[in-house]
């Protein structure tokens, strides 16, 4: 069962909806009333894609890198969101920290409100 703050592998789709590839994505938080859909943002390790203060870059550096999963430093695309159905996850990699989960969510909604 798939939680929040959980980094998982599936085929993130492409803005022009066609078939996405493999890759890292965030499950940020899972919709209500028992749909198993989550809102989720996609990963890259192109850094430079970045939007400051919205999206997160996680580095080798930082105390919680060693339980992502991930393999690279890598941007958490906050910008790149989808709502996807838990049933397309190809399996979880790894986690963020509850602190780095909290960052992420306050950057999304301080965007969405200004």
């Amino acid at each position: 069962m798939a939680i929040a703050g959980d980094i998982v592998l599936f085929r993130f789709p492409q803005t022009n909806l066609k078939t996405g590839k493999l890759r890292p994505a965030l499950l940020i938080k899972k919709l209500p009333y028992g749909y198993q859909d989550w809102l989720a943002c996609m990963i890259s390790s192109r850094i430079k894609q970045q939007i400051v203060q919205l999206d997160e870059i996680i580095t080798f550096n930082d105390s919680d890198f060693s339980q992502t999963g991930l393999k690279s430093e890598s941007v958490i695309r906050v910008s790149r969101l989808a709502v996807v159905s838990e049933s397309i996850l190809l399996g979880k990699i790894g986690s963020i920290s509850a602190q780095r989960l909290e960052r992420i969510k306050v950057n999304l909604s301080n965007w969405i409100l200004t």
